[in-house]
């Protein structure tokens, strides 16, 4: 998928089937993923859409962190705090899980399995 911009350049923003739709809107995860991966706790992320029975889809965050950190409910809040000043309200994760490094699912040359995320958290839960 990509968009174009006001002086008709075009950007590559993501597979099609990674977009998630809640309430009507799409959502690149790779957008969101971004704005995470700034965040200074953050070593890795992954956004995926877990089924929402009132919009469909809702964006969820999987995050592995930092040594050092620790991925508490105050943790949660505090990524969740810092996408809502950098991003339009429907595209913020709605539920952030932390794991680790050995948790996340990866090609042999090192890519996210957003597929095997979105069948692990196929059922939504609770921030």
């Amino acid at each position: 998928m990509g968009k174009r911009d006001a002086e008709g350049y075009f950007f590559l923003v993501d597979r099609k089937k990674n977009m998630i739709i809640t309430g009507g809107e799409n959502v690149f995860p790779s957008e969101v993923e971004n704005v995470l991966a700034t965040y200074p706790a953050v070593k890795d992320v992954a956004v995926i859409g877990v089924p929402d029975e009132k919009w469909g889809e809702t964006v969820k965050a999987v995050v592995i962190l930092h040594p050092g950190y620790q991925g508490d409910a105050a943790m949660k809040k505090e990524l969740i705090e810092y996408c809502k000043e950098r991003m339009a309200g429907f595209k913020r994760p709605k539920s952030v899980d932390f794991i680790g490094d050995d948790e996340m699912p990866r090609t042999a040359t090192g890519k996210i399995l957003h597929r095997v995320l979105r069948e692990r958290y196929g059922t939504w839960s609770e921030v």
